[in-house]
């Protein structure tokens, strides 16, 4: 059971809205296969009401009304009236699963408890919903009041119930405690069906799933990205890909295929971002960032294991950075359908470690770049070099630049004024070169661009025309900062004339 849109909505600065609901419940059950959805509380707002209302119309005309579920409480029928005007066929009742709970929070007796829940799934019989009951906190009440808990089972047994839920609701099960209390519940109710219900405060949510099935539970509850209070819930695509590849005697429905599409979904709805290294949905998670682990690929998929991202509907990435190597350049210069000879390839990648010191990715996308940047670099000898340079800005002052330059081995250093730090650059040179009585072309065009897709982070092309009196040529200039590009694409220029 999917359980994002109740559960997962109480993550911190949630609320899906009622279309965001009702888009995420079409996908969990028509794309992404799961079994149930559990998709409200039932009482919280008139807005809940009418994205349940508009869950349960959708699902009644589609044929899937009897697995959407909402969470109840024990409180005289006034749930249950308000699942039949919202259309809900299955109530998850809430109810205390720990004597701590029973004694502090209702401040009643087992007797008076089992009572209440008696009348209100009587009464749900009678309007025709069916029932599944969760006993809140009923790994404490395993830990601390074992007998409590199975007074209560014995009682659940005399009741119209179609699944009974075990929470670990604080998250504080070890896999072994999840195995054990799990299986001397089954080897007692061995007929029962339990759905176990983890939480992940120590980030043990999916191991607590994996060593419930072990010890024989019936069914699982978990959330898109792992979404819920505090730390969450068992995510979805990590238990998933647990089952699949470690558990070849438990069969789920699950279509991995679209675990990422739904993630995705989910992320931007809710806000809350996935973390680039989450397992199966993060970003990187299948991006090969260093050059040995692309080589072993290269060399029979020494790298590859049965996590492959296809089974995702995602594709594996070489990272471009300062740990390249050239085996990730050729990866990505393949998928670009590019070939370099030997002495470029190499001169490329030296030029990419460069950039990684100073951006953590270079993008597939950069490459291009990267590649007319540095083969333009070596078609002409370099005799004059910008070797430092000082680029202010300042709230009601111009712009100012100083710079240090050698030109044939002599250095000279300026500073200048201008309407922008790269109009106050050029300010400075033209000192230098005024007074060397060297001539500088004019500038008759200057673009900018990015990758396509990249970010605020991207590398940046600046393309400068220049125009001397024999002739009009362009240059190019590529960095992380627009302006350093610019001066880059200038310092070309001025190897250019040199030569």
């Amino acid at each position: 059971m999917d359980t994002t849109l109740r559960d997962g909505e109480q993550t911190s600065g949630v609320s899906f809205s009622a279309s965001e609901k009702l888009t995420i419940a079409k996908l969990l059950l028509e794309e992404l296969k799961v079994n149930r959805i559990e998709i409200a509380s039932a009482r919280v707002s008139e807005g809940e009401f009418q994205a349940v209302k508009n869950v349960t119309h959708w699902a009644k005309e589609n044929g899937y009304i009897d697995q959407v579920e909402v969470l109840t409480f024990v409180d005289k029928g006034v749930s249950i009236n308000w699942m039949i005007e919202a259309g809900a066929k299955v109530q998850n009742l809430l109810t205390k699963g720990s004597l701590n709970h029973l004694t502090y929070q209702l401040k009643k007796t087992p007797n008076q408890h089992f009572t209440e829940i008696s009348e209100t799934i009587s009464l749900a019989t009678e309007k025709g919903i069916k029932t599944n009951v969760y006993l809140e906190d009923w790994s404490n009440g395993m830990r601390n009041s074992k007998d409590y808990v199975f007074e209560f089972l014995a009682f659940l047994v005399t009741q119209n119930v179609e699944r009974i839920m075990l929470p670990d609701t604080l998250g504080v099960l070890t896999p072994s405690e999840s195995y054990n209390f799990v299986k001397e519940i089954k080897d007692k109710y061995p007929d029962l069906h339990f759905d176990f219900h983890a939480h992940n405060d120590y980030d043990l949510g999916v191991s607590n799933a994996m060593s419930a099935l072990n010890a024989g539970a019936d069914g699982l509850h978990l959330t898109i990205n792992g979404m819920g209070e505090r730390a969450g819930n068992a995510p979805m695509a990590s238990t998933v890909a647990v089952i699949n590849d470690f558990m070849p005697h438990v069969t789920i429905d699950v279509n991995e295929k679209f675990l990422y599409t739904v993630s995705k979904l989910v992320e931007n709805f809710s806000g809350i971002m996935i973390p680039a290294n989450k397992p199966v949905i993060g970003a990187n998670v299948f991006t090969q960032t260093a050059g040995i682990h692309a080589d072993g690929d290269n060399k029979k998929n020494l790298y590859f294991s049965d996590l492959m991202p296809e089974r995702f509907g995602r594709t594996r990435k070489y990272a471009l950075g300062k740990a390249s190597g050239k085996a990730n350049i050729q990866k990505n210069l393949q998928e670009l359908g590019l070939q370099l000879k030997e002495e470029d390839l190499k001169k490329v990648t030296q030029r990419i470690i460069e950039l990684g010191d100073k951006k953590e990715v270079v993008t597939k996308e950069d490459l291009p770049y990267i590649i007319s940047d540095v083969l333009d670099s070596y078609s002409y000898q370099e005799n004059v070099k910008v070797n430092s340079y000082v680029l202010t800005h300042s709230k009601g002052l111009k712009p100012s630049t100083t710079i240090s330059i050698s030109i044939k081995g002599e250095t000279f250093e300026e500073n200048s004024q201008g309407d922008g730090q790269f109009d106050a650059f050029m300010n400075a040179l033209r000192k230098i070169y005024k007074s060397k009585k060297l001539a500088l072309p004019d500038l008759v065009d200057y673009a900018v661009r990015i990758p396509p897709g990249s970010h605020s982070d991207a590398l940046c092309e600046t393309i400068i025309t220049w125009k001397s009196a024999e002739k009009e040529f362009k240059t190019r200039g590529l960095d992380s900062d627009q302006t350093v590009s610019a001066i880059k694409a200038t310092e070309k220029m001025l190897n250019i004339i040199t030569n």
